[in-house]
């Protein structure tokens, strides 16, 4: 069986009165039940999956093009990989509405993706170019868009969490039907603030998703060096809520628990920890080359690739996976190029621009109720 691809650019982001299973088209309705329990399907879902399989290619298909750049000194900052863990972000953000979110880490540049942003913008904002996202003033690892929902982080991991609680909060206290999204690595998950945002959290019982991407090394750092336990969600448990574990590897295991478990928080029912198993092929950030891990495990975690993987499973299914790998990769291929032809014909800021968005404008009120709402 070979299906048609989808012709839209992007998976559109779910409006706030939208059912988690909506996908395109107000009319169009996937089913509740998740694929791998074997229900029948119809044409949406076919086409949500195969558009699930794009995100993750167009992901892995930027990070590689930036991960070249930076060799070719055209990127500005660092750059931390997050090839073969495209299926955490796939799948989390996949059932997420317009009005949701959504707190990043410096390897999630899916995110920015699958919200929404423009390739081209978050292209140009890696290369320090005026149409960035902060308009060259800094690297892509501070770089928000909250039109997308999109938080911009800090170089201190971990210290997103107690952000995305209180912006939980805030949509607690507005009655609003939306959630808060927050990524952390197990590395993070020792540090205090991330202990004290899912206190908070579960004291109050926030609309809040905490998402850990354990990749087993924080920097150098192995898990067993780290903890003395093998599973970071155990510890939601003493902060009131529940904690789940899947691998983050298998696309169909993350979005089973997503879309189950983000339909559970946005209905009111108090946050989770989603805790997903997944590996970093590359080191620490480009420079890093990671002698501090051993070949055969990095070999290991390799043949458990999430894109072949997801590939076997539509194949199983009866999809021509040739005809569509090739249609997809071409797909994401020209949307790359197409982002890097907009950043690299983008100009540099000008130097005066620098102390430009510092302060308010001048004759601009700000009240405390335009300050809580984000105004500056």
């Amino acid at each position: 069986m070979t299906v048609a691809l989808a012709t839209k650019g992007i998976l559109p982001r779910l409006p706030a009165d939208a059912s988690v299973s909506w996908i395109g088209d107000r009319s169009t309705q996937m089913p509740e039940t998740n694929v791998a329990r074997g229900a029948v399907e119809p044409a949406p879902r076919v086409e949500y999956e195969l558009e699930l399989y794009y995100w993750m290619k167009l992901i892995r298909a930027f990070e590689e093009r930036v991960s070249r750049l930076h060799r070719q000194n055209k990127i500005v900052g660092g750059v931390y990989s997050g090839a073969g863990q495209e299926a955490i972000v796939t799948g989390i953000c996949a059932p997420l509405h317009d009005g949701d979110f959504v707190a990043p880490l410096h390897r999630d540049m899916g995110v920015f993706l699958m919200r929404g942003i423009d390739p081209g913008r978050l292209m140009a904002q890696l290369m320090g170019k005026e149409t960035g996202l902060s308009r060259g003033k800094d690297s892509f690892l501070h770089g928000g868009d909250l039109d997308h929902g999109v938080f911009g982080s800090t170089s201190m991991l971990g210290s997103s969490l107690p952000v995305a609680a209180g912006a939980a909060l805030k949509f607690k206290m507005k009655k609003n039907p939306n959630v808060a999204v927050a990524f952390f690595g197990e590395g993070a998950a020792s540090r205090g603030d991330v202990h004290e945002a899912m206190n908070f959290a579960g004291v109050h019982k926030l609309p809040v998703v905490f998402v850990c991407e354990n990749n087993r090394y924080a920097y150098s750092t192995p898990l067993e060096k780290q903890m003395a336990i093998e599973d970071v969600a155990d510890r939601a448990v003493a902060y009131g809520f529940k904690g789940y574990v899947c691998s983050g590897n298998d696309l169909l295991a993350v979005l089973e628990l997503s879309e189950r478990l983000i339909a559970k928080v946005r209905a009111g029912e108090g946050p989770v920890l989603i805790e997903c198993k997944t590996y970093r092929y590359r080191g620490h950030s480009e420079h890093d080359a990671a002698l501090y891990r051993d070949q055969e495990e990095l070999i290991e975690w390799q043949s458990r690739d999430p894109i072949p993987r997801f590939e076997f499973y539509l194949e199983k299914k009866g999809h021509d996976i040739k005809r569509i790998r090739e249609q997809i990769d071409d797909r994401a291929n020209k949307a790359v190029q197409a982002a890097v032809d907009f950043a690299e014909s983008s100009p540099l800021p000008e130097p005066q621009e620098a102390l430009e968005d510092i302060y308010a404008p001048s004759g601009v009120a700000v009240s405390t109720s335009s300050s809580a709402n984000g105004n500056r």
